[in-house]
This record gives C-alpha cells, sequence and structure tokens, in this order.
C-alpha cells in the first residue's frame, strides 16, 4: 500500500511539474525575446549627448546653415575626436534634435555612436542633408521634455547624461519650464546652454531678465552645468568646440586654440 502512494505521489508531482513547465515556458520565451535583447543592446557609452537646437522663426535661413555648418564642423574637429577617444569607453552616443514652437520639436539626426572619424562624418553628413523641418517660436519646454525622454529609452549606458540646448531667444510657449527642467534634473541629467547672440546685443529673456541670465537661472542645471554665449558667427563655431570638450571631458579650451578648420560667417 505505502509503495503504490508512493507511486501516486510521484506521478503527481510529475505532473505538477509538467504543467509548471508549461505554464513557465511561453514565460521564459517571452523574458529571452523581448528582456535579454533590450538588455544586451544596453551600450556602454561615456557621455549620451542630445544636441537641442533652435530652429525656430527667429533664425534666418543664413543663420539656420551656420549652425548646421557649425555644429558638424565641431563633431568632426580632431581635438573633439580625440577627447572622445580619450574616455574609459572611447565613444559617445549623439542625437540631434531642432524646436520651434510647441509641436514643432523634430529628431533630425537620431542616436549614433561616434568612436572614431568614420563615425563623426557620417554623423555630420546626416545633419547637414537633413531638411528645415521646425516652426514657430521658442518651446524650450518642449525641446527638453523630448531629449529627456530619448535619453531615457534609448539602449544606451553613458556615464553622463547632457542635454544641450541653444536658442537667440526665451521660453515663449509649450509646457511650463519649471516642471521640464526639473523632469530632466530627476534622472540625473545636465542641461548646459549656449545663448546664440549672432546680431549683436541679446534679447531680452523670460520675466525681463537679459538672456543669458534667463538661462542661466531658469534653463541650465545638474553636474557642472554651464551656459556660454555666443555673439558673433565666427564666435559661434569656437563656441561649439569649447563647450563640446567640456561636456565630453570636462576640460577647457582656450578660444585661440580653435583658429583653423572653422565655418566662416
Amino acid at each position: 500500500m505505502e509503495g503504490r502512494f508512493r507511486r501516486i505521489n510521484e506521478r503527481s508531482a510529475l505532473r505538477s511539474s509538467y504543467g509548471f513547465a508549461i505554464v513557465a515556458a511561453p514565460v521564459l520565451a517571452l523574458f529571452l525575446i523581448i528582456v535579454l535583447p533590450t538588455l544586451a543592446a544596453a551600450q556602454k557609452v561615456d557621455v549620451e549627448l542630445v544636441f537641442g537646437v533652435d530652429g525656430s522663426g527667429s533664425i534666418d535661413e543664413n543663420e539656420f546653415r551656420l549652425q548646421r555648418a557649425g555644429y558638424a564642423a565641431a563633431i568632426t574637429h580632431p581635438d573633439i575626436l580625440t577627447t572622445i577617444t580619450s574616455g574609459a569607453h572611447r565613444k559617445i552616443a549623439v542625437a540631434f534634435i531642432e524646436w520651434g514652437g510647441e509641436g514643432s520639436i523634430h529628431t533630425i539626426v537620431d542616436w549614433m555612436v561616434i568612436g572614431d572619424a568614420a563615425s563623426a562624418k557620417a554623423f555630420a553628413s546626416r545633419l547637414l542633408a537633413a531638411p528645415r523641418r521646425a516652426l514657430g517660436y521658442n518651446s524650450i519646454s518642449g525641446a527638453i521634455l523630448k531629449a529627456t525622454a530619448m535619453i531615457v529609452s534609448n539602449n544606451y549606458d553613458g556615464t553622463r547624461k547632457i542635454i544641450d540646448i541653444s536658442g537667440d531667444g526665451p521660453q515663449i510657449g509649450g509646457p511650463p519650464l519649471v516642471p521640464a527642467r526639473a523632469a530632466a534634473l530627476s534622472q540625473g541629467i545636465t542641461i548646459n546652454a549656449l545663448v546664440v547672440a549672432f546680431r549683436g546685443g541679446v534679447i531680452g529673456g523670460g520675466g525681463g531678465l537679459p538672456l543669458f541670465e534667463h538661462y542661466k537661472r531658469e534653463i541650465i542645471g545638474g553636474r557642472g552645468a554651464f551656459v556660454m554665449i555666443a555673439d558673433n558667427k565666427r564666435r559661434f563655431a569656437i563656441s561649439i568646440l569649447q563647450k563640446l570638450v567640456r561636456e565630453i571631458a570636462g576640460i577647457n579650451r582656450d578660444p585661440a586654440d580653435y583658429r583653423d578648420g572653422l565655418p566662416q560667417g
């Protein structure tokens, strides 16, 4: 009798195990299909960087082309490539968006890994070839929210995460700026900025602040955050180079180091 009960218990345990396997197998398969590839795709980089560049109606066609050329020249500059390859992972992940009014914030170049001259050139080529898309005026908050979402949802694991805003005017429309900024900072993202003042002088910022102060007090934030000003076309290209080196490696360089190989205004 005891042997019979043992055999029944063994068969019951076997059926239970078999039933568990039937249930668990699809779950395991789903994990292998969905979760593991995501984990495997989290590529280590030194910096995750989103350029958030003003493409609004206040930027005329000449300034628009100069901006694109300036960023393309900077990302392919030998000093930037040296800085990138001096990092622990020897590469960074970069994306480029342009912003106008609320609802007109566009990804111009989606995430690319830059770790050598060829990948930098490929990024620059895509940037220069892409059409202008942004319309309307100045939702910096929308640009910050979009850039934050891009960083949070990407497949990179950066030592540092940075949003780099450049613009020639203040926040005007779209979501409130304060919570948009706070959302980025809560994710460990640093927001840096470049004030563009090609025409001389500085347009007043939000609340009557000079534009530089508006960017300094109300836009930038996070560890090591900074704002720079480009007050003429030549200075714009130099400022991008300085800013990129600071963002990638935390190193300041004298503008005199960058007299050659820059787009002229």
